[in-house]
């Protein structure tokens, strides 16, 4: 009977894996609070808030789009960036998550001033992201943007 041996699974230990899995853990969880604080540490004192309305600072955010691009009583979906932005008077223009409140599902289009999720046809309002009409149960979230000359950013 000594074909029949028991022989070990060759690699590493299991308790080595769990060592390694749980450091590599560590290191995340470390790695992400640190960013909180290096962010902290560069305050240089300014008002909150105070880039972002910089005009064309460079703490004022990733440029989105121009004034143009928005179409009025319309809006444009940004799905890198998971925002829309939209024109509801001339001139005037707000920005929502594009994330669905129903699912999570992101929206896809703007058109007769609603912004239109395709998943279970929720709809947005474009002047305050309010639901106006299928099972979403919260408006779309506000984000912040800022709009200087013909640019429009996220702020921040």
């Amino acid at each position: 009977m000594t074909s029949a041996s028991f022989h070990p699974a060759t690699g590493p230990a299991r308790r080595t894996v769990v060592a390694a899995a749980s450091a590599a853990g560590l290191t995340a969880v470390l790695a992400a609070c640190s960013g909180s604080d290096d962010d902290a540490s560069s305050d240089t004192g300014a008002a909150p808030g105070s880039a972002s309305r910089a005009a064309g600072g460079e703490g004022a955010g990733a440029a989105l789009a121009t004034t143009a691009d928005i179409p009025e009583g319309g809006g444009k979906v940004f799905p890198d960036q998971k925002v829309v932005v939209t024109q509801p008077a001339a001139g005037e223009f707000k920005a929502f998550s594009a994330t669905c409140t129903h699912q999570g599902c992101a929206v896809k289009s703007v058109s007769d001033g609603i912004i239109n999720c395709p998943c279970h046809n929720s709809s947005f309002s474009i002047t305050d992201g309010s639901v106006q009409g299928g099972p979403a149960p919260k408006p779309l979230p506000a984000v912040q943007i800022t709009v200087s000359g013909d640019s429009i950013r996220l702020a921040g």
